[in-house]
């Protein structure tokens, strides 16, 4: 973990001690005049000298800090809570509010900060009661356009995602999601914000139109020593000095605060790497877990209506991997989120069914689709980094994903959350439950997923490229830990991945899917061996073989659902195209045992 600046730290904490005791320290009176010894130079009596009215420098110093530090942290304290309270309300809700929120502070944004501040001091008068409203009007935009900025890049994060799954409404989602996330940014935003408010108190006091003399501040210390730089420069320099010298430790210890905080996550080196040599998997029952028929989905365009996934139907049963592989593009993801209810709101399905242990998933309203996702169907996505809330624990999280579907207290939960990172093979799992997500490499913020996605021992876990972000060594090991759970659990794993060299390691079945339809299914062994689709051939020769010949490409792209070629989809790119395989879409037709195939010519 990043640790705390500390010299930034207790050079702070000293200046703000200093601050706060002022009244405390048997300082002399800082508006008693010594007239008769104006100008006086340091002494015992004196350590930094005398002013112009012979007041003790040092004393003014430290009330000054006083008034300074009071004024600037107040300011940016209120800019702070209004300003964020605007940014993360217009960026989340959107609509309306976004409206509302940001023209308001653009229109701030058109007055210089200065001269706004010049205007309404001008008007209102001079004081410190004066000055805090004021600051804090001109470092309101800030603080929004920050937390707007925040809240667009967290609100799509899976994290806050699934918050909506799982019921919570709006502003929880903003307060204790969103909110703790967007924390390091706003927290430099305050450190400058404060920082530049302490300049802005000095220079408006400076220029008259802050703090009321005879009260002490820095800003009335420097106009004032500007009249007698010729007698005494060193007046000039101590309230020159404090002020530099405080803001550069504000701006380090939030700088600190933020990396310790938010810190850029950093990934651990891999270690050896293991093959996947266990038979995979229970033999598998006749009853499905997964019975998925004939699944279309539509996604609403400005051009009309398209169908990125048509007519898929697969099944999986217990103890059982299958694998749907395919190019990027080819309805893979796509296919998973409908089956889970997670699809995005301009996409539905328009046919199918997907029966779960003998409940169609596709009918349920979302109440009851929301207690089964986590419960009786689990997924693990691509991208732990994003999955994962990053200001929680992991062992938080993981026992929040128990307690959502089992009535268990906060000491059993946090117990079975560090069973199942021992059991998904992450070290001292004590430590880790304790840790952040930063704190993990990639395979280990993997293993927490599928920690989370077991807990609830699941009839169903879908795995969308779990693999995918992970060097191979690292792959290695998450794939012989599915393998181990399917095995020991019983479970149905739907393994989606574009990486036919991982379709072999860990996959029964495969299913290829291109351009939304599934062209060929089979035993994983036999297609691989004897593909009966063309294209399942060309995703073949495309992959790389250590010890055959170079990949080949395929020609061509993957043809958008909105100008899907007429017959097979993938006739254009097919070299064994003839006009036939152009006349009429063909339908997945038996091609031996066990073996679908949607190629007119498969046995040609």
């Amino acid at each position: 973990m990043t640790r705390l600046p500390w010299p930034a730290l207790a050079a702070t904490a000293l200046i703000a001690v200093l601050a706060i005791l002022a009244p405390w320290l048997g300082l002399p009176n800082p508006v008693t005049m010594d007239v008769p010894h104006r100008l006086a130079g340091p002494s015992a009596a004196h350590w930094l000298g005398q002013d112009e009215f012979g007041r003790d420098v040092l004393t003014r110093l430290i009330w000054g800090a006083r008034v300074s530090l009071s004024v600037a942290v107040s300011a940016a304290a209120l800019a702070c809570l209004i300003g964020t309270a605007l940014g993360i309300t217009g960026g989340y809700l959107r609509g309306i509010a976004e409206i509302l929120t940001l023209r308001s502070i653009d229109v701030l944004l058109c007055f210089p900060p200065l001269l706004l501040a010049l205007l309404v001091v001008t008007l209102l008068g001079p004081g410190a009661t004066t000055l805090i409203p004021v600051l804090a009007l001109v470092y309101l935009p800030g603080f929004t356009r920050v937390a707007y900025a925040g809240v667009l890049t967290a609100r799509s994060q899976d994290y806050v995602e699934a918050m909506r799954v799982l019921g919570a409404g709006s502003g929880r989602i903003m307060l204790r999601t969103i909110l703790p996330n967007i924390g390091g940014p706003v927290l430099v935003q305050f450190s400058l914000a404060m920082a530049a408010a302490v300049v802005l108190e000095s220079g408006l006091s400076f220029l008259g139109l802050g703090v009321v003399p005879p009260a002490p501040s820095w800003g009335l210390m420097i106009g004032a020593a500007r009249a007698t730089m010729a007698q005494a420069p060193l007046l000039l320099l101590w309230p020159c000095l404090a002020l530099t010298l405080t803001v550069l430790v504000m701006n380090a210890l939030c700088d600190g605060l933020r990396d310790a905080v938010d810190p850029h996550p950093t990934y651990r080196p891999a270690a050896r790497r293991l093959l996947d040599a266990i038979a995979p998997g229970l033999l598998p029952t006749p009853k499905a877990v997964l019975d998925l028929a004939h699944l279309t989905v539509e996604i609403d365009t400005p051009a009309g209506p398209i169908h990125p996934v048509r007519d898929v139907s697969l099944q999986v049963f217990p103890g059982e991997t299958l694998a749907i592989v395919g190019e990027s593009g080819s309805g893979k993801s796509v296919t998973s989120l409908a089956i889970t209810g997670l699809l995005p709101g301009a996409a539905h399905v328009t046919e199918g069914a997907a029966f779960l242990d003998g409940t169609d998933l596709l009918r349920l309203p979302e109440e009851s689709l929301r207690k089964l996702r986590g419960d009786k169907i689990a997924m693990v996505f691509q991208d732990p980094g994003s999955s994962l809330n990053p200001v929680h624990r992991i062992g938080a999280q993981i026992a929040e994903a128990i307690r959502a579907h089992r009535p268990l207290s906060d000491k059993a939960a946090r117990a079975e959350a560090i069973a199942l990172l021992r059991r998904v093979g992450l070290p001292d799992p004590d430590s880790r439950a304790r840790a952040y997500p930063h704190e993990l490499s990639g395979g280990q913020r993997q293993r927490v997923m599928i920690a989370i996605a077991i807990a609830n021992h699941p009839s169903l876990l879908i795995a969308d490229e779990p693999t995918t972000a992970l060097d191979v060594t690292i792959q290695a090991q998450i794939l012989e830990l599915l393998s181990d759970l399917k095995r020991e659990r019983g479970l149905a794993l739907l393994f989606i991945t574009h990486a036919l060299p991982v379709v072999a390691e860990i996959a029964d079945r495969v299913a290829v899917m291109y351009a939304g339809e599934i062209v060929e299914t089979g035993p994983t062994a036999e297609v691989f061996l004897a593909p009966h689709h063309p294209y399942t051939a060309a995703l073949l020769r495309s992959a790389p073989d250590e010890e055959g010949p170079p990949p080949v490409g395929i020609p061509g792209i993957v043809p958008p659902p909105t100008a899907l070629p007429p017959g097979c989809t993938f006739a254009p790119r097919c070299p064994r195209a003839i006009p036939e395989c152009t006349a009429a879409p063909p339908a997945l037709r038996s091609a031996g045992a066990g073996r679908l195939t949607r190629c007119i010519r498969w046995n040609a």
